[in-house]
């Protein structure tokens, strides 16, 4: 067992870490799956290490913060937040011992990820591009294409979550997280010519796999939305926000028994079922991403107090939540999302829109239009949210 020593630190920098390891575990698991790839697992367990090293410096570090009642129960919040980080963690982790232990996914599946709300993609970096020599800071290739890097390949080894001091060179493989509308300029950007997509051969009729895999896309999708979803709600104390948090865990727990039962189906008329013991894990991961959400969002709806910490942990982490309304004459007021192309102007995925005294919608769609008045929740990098408020305000209209 490895033995883990306590190091005076702030808990707020050490839930920063946490939650910035969480996700970073999230997509890595995902793309190791996609990519086929054992290094990529690999590094998802050796995170898991630095994960619980934080687990304990948190622990330790809340029980020597905590004097008097009120400033215990405003620990335990923070606790909270922390375990869900753990538990998702921990799930990704279970996901990458499977790849490493040699398990099997679907073509389809991976055909599929692809479609998600949010999409992995690897390109090679060429010598003319833009890319070539540059950090990623100074090409601002998040705010530029909407692609969020989270690994670099150089030669034999890997660079993981790296941040806007990182240099890119020419040779590079890059892996990247963003919405599909973000892989035309990621591509033009690292000089690479975009292959034409394939369509793949549909068979006549949709079977219980094909309809596994659609679910499992959906699952991803809603419960990355989920974590979202519960940040923004402990960030802006909204109760809204937090019980549609909880409604989209009950959602998941009916579409993973709906998930269970079409791969069990499917089992029937596949030889190798060894391919589909790895979507069961992969439903199970899924859920336990939503369940922590729901768990992070309960310590709003339980009306624990919420430490002002709590905004700098969102604020300051990889990943930026914000909260911003359209003004009348602004660069969006009477557009839609598709319009104003959100994902490659700005880089910040939209999670909710809203509109008066009308409940927030969630996932709002390419054809969503926005109107003065309008607020918005989206997430992304500090300089994407400043493109984004800029164009909220109307200051380049």
């Amino acid at each position: 067992m490895m033995e883990v020593e306590y190091q005076p630190t702030s808990l707020k920098d050490v839930l920063i870490e946490m939650k910035d390891i969480s996700e970073l575990m999230v997509d890595l698991a995902y793309s190791a799956i996609l990519f086929e790839s054992r290094d990529i697992a690999g590094e998802v367990g050796n995170l898991e290490e630095i994960m619980n090293r934080h687990v304990y410096q948190a622990r330790i570090s809340a029980m020597l913060g905590a004097r008097r009642v009120e400033e215990a129960e405003s620990m335990s919040g923070l606790l909270q937040i922390a375990e869900s980080a753990e538990r998702i963690s921990n799930s990704a982790s279970e996901v990458a011992k499977l790849i490493l232990k040699g398990a099997k996914f679907p073509q389809k599946l991976r055909d599929a990820l692809p479609a998600a709300e949010e999409v992995t993609v690897r390109v090679e970096v060429q010598q003319e591009s833009a890319l070539a020599g540059q950090t990623l800071g100074e090409v601002k290739l998040q705010s530029r294409s909407g692609m969020r890097v989270i690994a670099i390949r150089r030669g034999n080894g890997w660079i993981y979550d790296p941040d806007k001091y990182s240099q890119v060179a020419a040779g590079d493989i890059l892996l990247a997280k963003g919405l599909e509308a973000g892989i035309p300029p990621f591509h033009i950007m690292a000089g690479v010519v975009q292959e034409a997509k394939r369509e793949a051969a549909k068979a006549g009729y949709v079977d219980d796999l094909d309809r596994a895999v659609a679910l499992m896309i959906e699952m991803k999708n809603l419960s990355e939305l989920a974590v979202g979803l519960a940040y923004t709600s402990l960030l802006f104390t909204n109760e809204d926000v937090a019980q549609e948090v909880v409604a989209l865990d009950e959602r998941m727990e009916d579409m993973r028994y709906q998930f269970d039962l079409w791969v069990l189906e499917a089992s029937k008329r596949i030889e190798n079922v060894e391919y589909l013991r790895g979507l069961l894990y992969l439903s199970s991961f899924a859920e336990t991403i939503s369940d922590a959400a729901s768990a992070i969002a309960e310590v709003l709806l339980r009306d624990i107090e919420i430490p002002p910490v709590f905004r700098l942990i969102v604020r300051e982490s990889d990943e930026i939540i914000t909260h911003l309304k359209v003004k009348n004459g602004s660069a969006l007021a009477g557009r839609s999302l598709k319009e104003a192309s959100l994902a490659t102007v700005t880089g910040m995925v939209v999670l909710a829109v809203k509109r008066g005294g009308e409940r927030w919608k969630y996932r709002p769609g390419r054809d969503e239009r926005l109107h003065a008045g309008d607020s918005i929740i989206a997430k992304g990098r500090r300089d994407g949210e400043e493109r984004l408020a800029s164009l909220c305000s109307g200051e380049n209209t």
